[in-house]
């Protein structure tokens, strides 16, 4: 019989609960479905005359795809705003020097702790003060979605870093490499492996959370969809939140498949793989057996 090193294998009356488990549950989505099928059909909502708006170019063209666009615009300038931030952040809390620490540790806790709707708001009246001119709503949400997520994002590469083994940097260092090659070259390529899914789920996050530029007339795909375009088609408010929620979920699908390939590209990558560990006996210093092997040698390769 085998075993998995997850759980035990389940006996005869185990296997037979999972099966009753899995038709009770099958049968509570179901008639969960059902129950809001029969809501929305009791409201006439799945009457043809309401989501013919949907099937006509001149919606997508004027209302769903403008709107797309807008979001997609402000959250790939907020991905990318905030991984350097996230990035320049996290290193800098890793500092060993305090007057570097502990100020950049007190504007990851601010902006992190910060509802980011009060951020919003608070950048969007500030402006046209600090901005001078521009798309105020743009600048708000996406300077806001930056410093919010980007204070996440450095929590994650921080514990990312300190994740790798300490033995990695110890034998880098007794080689020879100056602490910013240490962490170039060693730290970060393996820590960025590790840290992927964490950064891909605070991406979507981001993603979702541009919808709050709703708040402020910001042109995205939940106001062009939600607010504007049941305005002009009167009853399709409900059509309307269910394709645009298929959008949203079609989008952080795509995010997610992107992220799933990038990290077995990575995985299979020289520089983003984790150094062997020496065999017992080996030195990093090309002293006494198997002088050269393990993680110095390693380290020398990755940096060559």
């Amino acid at each position: 019989m085998s075993t998995s090193v997850l759980f035990d294998t389940p006996g005869p009356r185990a296997k037979v609960r999972n099966a009753l488990l899995t038709v009770l549950g099958v049968v509570l989505v179901g008639t969960v479905l059902y129950l809001i099928y029969a809501g929305f059909d009791a409201k006439n909502q799945w009457d043809g005359r309401i989501w013919e708006p949907f099937l006509q170019a001149e919606t997508w063209e004027f209302y769903i795809i403008p709107g797309l666009i807008g979001t997609l615009r402000a959250a790939a300038v907020a991905a990318v705003l905030a991984l350097i931030f996230g990035a320049v952040f996290g290193l800098a809390r890793l500092s060993d020097h305090r007057w570097i620490r502990i100020p950049a540790g007190a504007v990851v806790e601010i902006f992190r702790s910060i509802p980011l709707l009060l951020l919003i708001f608070f950048i969007f009246y500030l402006a046209p003060s600090l901005f001078g001119g521009g798309d105020y709503a743009f600048i708000a949400l996406v300077t806001a979605l930056m410093l919010y997520n980007g204070s996440v994002l450095a929590e994650v590469v921080r514990a990312g870093v300190r994740a790798v083994p300490k033995g990695q940097s110890e034998a880098a260092y007794s080689v020879g490499m100056r602490k910013n090659q240490v962490m170039r070259l060693v730290l970060l390529p393996q820590a960025v492996t590790a840290m992927m899914p964490a950064i891909v789920s605070q991406l979507v996050v981001l993603l979702k959370d541009t919808a709050l530029g709703y708040i402020i007339a910001y042109v995205d795909l939940l106001n062009t969809g939600f607010k504007i375009l049941p305005a002009a088609f009167f009853g399709s408010l409900i059509p309307a939140a269910i394709v645009i929620g298929i959008i949203y979920i079609g989008l952080n699908m795509a995010l997610s498949a992107l992220a799933n390939w990038l990290e077995k590209r990575s995985r299979r990558s020289r520089k983003t793989a984790a150094p062997p560990v020496a065999p017992p006996g080996a030195s990093v210093l090309g002293v006494g057996p198997g002088a050269g092997s393990g993680a110095g040698a390693e380290a020398v390769a990755t940096m060559e």
